[in-house]
């Protein structure tokens, strides 16, 4: 807190499939991600809402 002075520090504790580890995240309110959950692959793509509807009518 004293060195990156977040506006809110997030904790997450992982460990589905391994050893337990914890993901601290500094987070800053207009941030990246301000007001919800940090991710664990900021690179991944999602889908447009027509795009799932589209998937959703197939099945």
């Amino acid at each position: 807190m004293k060195f990156f002075h977040p506006d809110q520090v997030n904790y997450g504790a992982y460990g589905d499939t391994g050893h337990h580890h914890l993901h601290v995240v500094s987070k800053y309110k207009d941030g990246y991600e301000w007001g919800g959950v940090f991710a664990m692959n900021p690179g991944v793509k999602t889908l447009s809402e027509e795009a799932y509807q589209e998937m959703g009518s197939i099945i």
